[in-house]
């Protein structure tokens, strides 16, 4: 049974430079799109009380309350449920985070990334850091006690010890959630199209001259690779290295950790309690309803996504563009990959149960060939913080 649904919202005031998302600056598309949204939960949906629900984008906080409303009224949930909007720092005011108090929404995601104002215009956010303050005090206030926030680390001028800045900033909000992303180029991404893989650097004179200045500002004698003068003369921004990312990664988890935080899943890190339900449905395999355009699913087996164009969304909101039924070998790698994203890791009962396999017994051979990085636990094998850094080159022995 279905106990989950995701919601795109594809809608943005601006694109921000490191997103490949499917999302446009489309305003006067949102109302109409919310109706062909609440046209395709009519048609798919079956019933099921939900457990979570999530509004992700693309920015949700663009949409009215009211309209967001009648989305949720849509569905039935558990006693106990999750309901999550994403939310932007630059949009969010004391009475729109009331109004989706009212509407039953009891969790809030913020769309934060970092506290360096200069990096934050650097990667076309539209707010600054005393707008991600203002957001979460707007937010408690307004009864909000369980908030998220996210952090992106392997930033263009970002520095280790720039990144410690930002966590102690990001410890002082008091939160309960905090979702960390190393960076990574899209090709789909403004930065994907000037992005020099030979340099492992941002090719800078595309770039209005605001953002050259800012790239100017940003010289850090203690940088781990500083972007040199030479390399603005010559019209590129390097990137922080694999070493430099994994060196970021390893402080993040050390830092969250003495603080009270637990990473629950590769990226992510919470109070005891405040685990995203929605997302551990993702990573513990089970099957979840996706609604809008470009949002994905899984059901009855099948994995399927819908239309991205905007225009065919709505014109067929209840037509998926492609469906996948998987096989077992499929469902088996897929219960391996996600299961070794999260921190408890992949539980050998529950894999003897769906497939009928041994576990142990059939990857033998890799688990010792990875010894220095899965663990064994009560319940199966984990993957330990070294053995998270080279967690694709380890699955893929797996998914072979």
């Amino acid at each position: 049974m279905t106990k989950s649904a995701y919601i795109h919202i594809p809608f943005c005031k601006s694109k921000c430079k490191y997103c490949s998302f499917v999302s446009y600056t489309k305003p006067d598309m949102v109302t109409g799109y919310i109706y062909a949204l609440l046209k395709d939960i009519s048609d798919n949906y079956r019933g099921e009380e939900l457990r979570t629900l999530y509004f992700g984008g693309g920015t949700p906080s663009l949409v009215p309350a009211e309209l967001l409303g009648k989305v949720i009224s849509k569905f039935k949930f558990q006693n106990e449920y999750e309901l999550t909007v994403e939310v932007n720092p630059d949009d969010c005011t004391p009475e729109y985070l009331q109004a989706l108090i009212k509407q039953g929404v009891n969790r809030l995601s913020i769309g934060s990334q970092t506290f360096d104002d200069n990096i934050l215009k650097l990667i076309g956010r539209r707010h600054n850091s005393s707008d991600i303050i203002r957001t979460v005090e707007f937010a408690k206030n307004a009864g909000f006690e369980n908030i998220s926030v996210d952090l992106i680390y392997g930033l263009p001028t970002q520095t280790i010890e720039k990144l410690r800045q930002d966590l102690d900033k990001f410890l002082s909000l008091e939160i309960q959630h905090i979702s960390t992303y190393g960076l990574k180029i899209e090709e789909g991404s403004y930065w994907g199209k000037i992005y020099d893989k030979e340099l492992n650097a941002l090719k800078i004179p595309d770039y209005p001259l605001p953002n050259l200045q800012i790239f100017a500002e940003a010289q850090i004698v203690n940088s781990p690779s500083p972007p040199s003068a030479d390399a603005f003369r010559r019209g590129v921004c390097p990137l922080p290295d694999d070493d430099t990312q994994a060196d970021m990664y390893e402080g993040v988890n050390e830092i969250l950790e003495q603080n009270g935080f637990y990473r629950y899943e590769v990226s992510n890190f919470a109070k005891k309690g405040y685990e995203s339900k929605h997302n551990l449905n993702y990573w513990n395999n089970d099957e979840y309803y996706g609604f809008g355009a470009a949002a994905h699913g899984y059901a009855d087996g099948v994995r399927f996504y819908n239309y991205s164009e905007l225009e065919k969304y709505m014109a067929t909101p209840s037509t998926h563009q492609y469906g996948k039924t998987l096989t077992e070998d499929e469902k088996l790698e897929e219960e391996i990959f996600l299961g070794f994203r999260k921190r408890e890791g992949v539980n050998v009962n529950k894999i003897k149960e769906k497939f009928g396999i041994d576990f142990e017994n059939k990857y033998r051979n890799i688990l010792e060939k990875y010894s220095d990085f899965i663990e064994k636990t009560p319940a199966g094998f984990t993957l330990n913080l070294k053995g998270m850094l080279i967690s694709n080159i380890i699955l893929a022995d797996f998914i072979e």
